[in-house]
């Protein structure tokens, strides 16, 4: 019963009785199941496309609760999380799917909805429910690239897919290659790096980690542990990344967002069209300016102004280490829930101390950009790309409204004391030597490339025949690579420690060396794992697939030479699903360049006496970790997330080797790319 749940993602704009997957099942709906205008030739329409299901699934009658909230949204209008009456829509059908007794019940109501609700609210509710239902939680949702592929990649494919569809039998269709550069030319400096913010698993990560933590909705989704400081420390290890990668393409560090009334330089033309809303996303083009919003069919109004008021009000929590609460008392921003307490206030989440005072400074600044080309709706246009958290990554603008962001936080955790040797030192334990292996290659070297995958559309291809129809993707990956560190452990006993390692860039834009404060902003975590360290000395390796940061390939393609299932087989569905949070294997390591581009390898052994949180052994899968954390469980670290490397440095630091203890040390390495398309290889390590 719990897997029927998973064949309503199928077609998501298709009736609900009609056959779902490449097993055709069909769901034996009651007439009153039916919207009004069917109901009179009911038994018509069922029998119909019965005849074309090879089993059935029954769905019981229930008494179906009150919907009128969540009908206010057409099932052809966009919906964004942003928009606080469709996040209002969006609760209130996720809390009526949690609070269904029974599996078979929420089938029911799962049944009756699909077809009447907005299909993106849907499916956003639906995830959320079975991801946090206990009888459900086991089943992985499908990636919303199947789902809905419209908003991963170029729109002219989807008439090439409907007509391969239509035209050439399931079993003899080839994949429809879609081009690196369709969105640009590299007359656009900020196009160099469009490969990467248009990167598919990337976007499939951000999606994913907001249905994870949602920031609004019934708190037992959003009240997880340290979950402020998560969004913090997830969008901050973005902006590490996207800043290296620029570094690799002759860019400048993101430039923040501060003067909200300035225009605009970058300019963004997505490429992609909203099939479910029938329209295309619409464009921005170069210097643009921001506008009051007055947008009276999304209940949505608010001034540039109100941004700068909850931004005003934010700074000067974070200097005054104080926040305002609804009761109208105060709370201290301390050392250890500060920084979870700012990373809610900025999201806006309910867990806020008061939402009113402190506003919603991060959502109206996505909102204000997603409507620039039409604030009040005089042209009946929907929101951009950056009013979709789905989408959003793919623009430049979202890299410097959180360039913002993550300097409001920055300068919190700036006003915490340095770390001292004391709070960085690991008593007897010494890191001798740090390498990086990769096959074929000479040591401490990584290599990037090009690769192919695919990714099946048929999911989210409404009325069109059965079978697979892939389109092909050209994106980033590297070669895979082993560590290996040497560490001596001169205590009396066996010891254990975590290991955390990290690589950055060594240089900023003009060739110089950047400064231990600059380049521990630009920190890129690439794994984080425990270790028993016996006395005397030690070799410890860590191949890069085991990283606690990524997802594995997988989860991200599907390698349909690789002994995939066929989309009826069910009972395999969650091994290659598998869990989905977390940053994508293939984009692990940045590009590099051809010449062979330095950075800095970091590798640190902590005491785990002072990093161990007293929980039961988590189950299940512990992919994406650092960035998602564990289900049902505490964050695995009770150190500050990204230490060592989250507060300014002690007196005297100036450099990384000024700041390094003995269970610390650094590596050059060298991130090589070649242009070229490599197949991915098994596995060698």
């Amino acid at each position: 019963m719990d897997k029927n749940l998973l064949l309503l993602f199928d077609r998501p704009s298709e009736p609900v009785y009609v056959p779902k997957g490449e097993g055709k099942v069909s769901f034996e709906v009651p007439t009153n199941y039916l919207p009004k205008k069917y109901q009179p030739v009911a038994q018509r329409i069922l029998s119909r496309f019965g005849e074309d299901s090879l089993s059935s699934v029954p769905i019981k009658p229930i008494a179906i609760p009150d919907l009128s909230l969540v009908l206010q949204l057409s099932r052809y209008d966009s919906f964004s999380l942003f928009i606080p009456a469709h996040r209002k829509m969006a609760t209130r059908l996720t809390e009526l799917f949690l609070g269904m007794r029974t599996i078979e019940d929420l089938l029911s109501l799962a049944a009756y909805t699909r077809d009447r609700v907005n299909p993106q609210m849907f499916i956003y509710s639906l995830s959320v429910a079975i991801l946090h239902r206990d009888d459900t939680k086991h089943l992985s949702v499908p990636q919303l690239s199947e789902i809905f592929p419209d908003k991963y990649m170029d729109s002219q494919v989807f008439n090439r897919a409907k007509e391969t569809a239509n035209v050439v039998p399931a079993g003899s269709r080839m994949p429809i290659e879609i081009p690196l550069n369709y969105t640009a030319t590299d007359v656009d400096p900020e196009h160099r790096v469009a490969y990467w913010r248009e990167d598919v698993g990337i976007n499939l990560h951000h999606w994913h980690w907001h249905l994870v933590y949602p920031f609004d909705g019934p708190r037992v989704a959003v009240n997880k542990d340290r979950r402020g400081e998560l969004f913090y420390y997830m969008h901050h290890q973005i902006m590490a990344r996207y800043n290296a990668e620029r570094l690799c393409n002759g860019l400048q560090r993101v430039q923040p967002f501060i003067d909200l009334r300035s225009p605009i330089p970058e300019a963004y033309f997505p490429k992609l069209d909203q099939l479910v809303a029938g329209r295309a996303w619409p464009a921005r083009p170069t210097n643009m300016t921001l506008s009051d919003i007055n947008r009276s069919a999304d209940k949505l109004r608010f001034d540039i102004s109100d941004i700068e008021l909850y931004r005003s009000r934010m700074l000067e929590a974070v200097q005054t280490r104080r926040v305002r609460n609804v009761q109208g008392g105060t709370q201290i921003l301390d050392e250890n829930t500060g920084i979870d307490i700012l990373g809610n206030m900025m999201e806006a989440s309910i867990l806020s101390p008061d939402q009113t005072f402190y506003g919603d400074l991060h959502n109206l600044g996505h909102l204000a950009i997603s409507y620039i080309h039409d604030p009040d709706h005089r042209y009946l246009e929907s929101f951009a790309i950056m009013g979709d958290s789905t989408t959003a990554m793919r623009d430049p603008i979202f890299y410097r409204w959180h360039a913002f962001v993550d300097n409001v936080f920055t300068q919190f955790k700036d006003s915490l004391p340095a770390y001292n040797t004391q709070d960085l030192g690991f008593q007897g334990v010494t890191v001798q030597d740090i390498r990086i292996t990769s096959p074929g290659s000479n040591p401490n070297t990584l290599n990037c490339h090009w690769t192919k995958s695919d990714i099946d559309l048929s999911r989210g291809l409404d009325f069109t025949p059965r079978g697979s129809v892939l389109a092909r993707l050209q994106h980033l990956n590297h070669d895979e690579f082993s560590y290996s560190f040497v560490v001596n452990n001169t205590n009396n006993q066996e010891v254990t420690g975590t290991v955390r390692v990290f690589i950055a860039p060594k240089y900023d834009e003009t060739g110089r060396a950047l400064s231990f404060n600059d380049q521990r902003l630009l920190m890129i975590e690439m794994d984080k794992f425990t270790t028993r360290l016996r006395r005397g000395q030690n070799t410890v390796n860590r191949n890069s697939v085991e990283s606690a940061v990524t997802i594995p390939f997988e989860a991200t393609f599907r390698n349909l030479n690789d002994n995939r299932p066929s989309d009826s087989d069910l009972s395999n569905f969650d091994q290659f699903n598998i869990c989905g949070c977390g940053w994508p294997q293939h984009m692990l390591v940045p590009k590099g360049t051809r010449q062979g581009y330095p950075m800095d390898m970091f590798v640190m052994i902590s005491n785990y006496e002072f990093d161990r949180v007293n929980q039961a052994e988590p189950t299940g899968c512990r992919d994406g970790v650092s960035f998602c954390g564990l289900k049902d469980l505490k964050y695995p670290d009770a150190r500050s997330m990204g230490y060592p490397f989250d507060r300014v440095a002690r007196a005297g630091v100036t450099s990384m080797s000024d700041f390094l203890t003995p269970n610390m040390r650094v590596q050059q390495i060298t991130v090589r790319f070649t242009d070229t398309i490599k197949a991915r290889q098994p596995s060698t390590l």
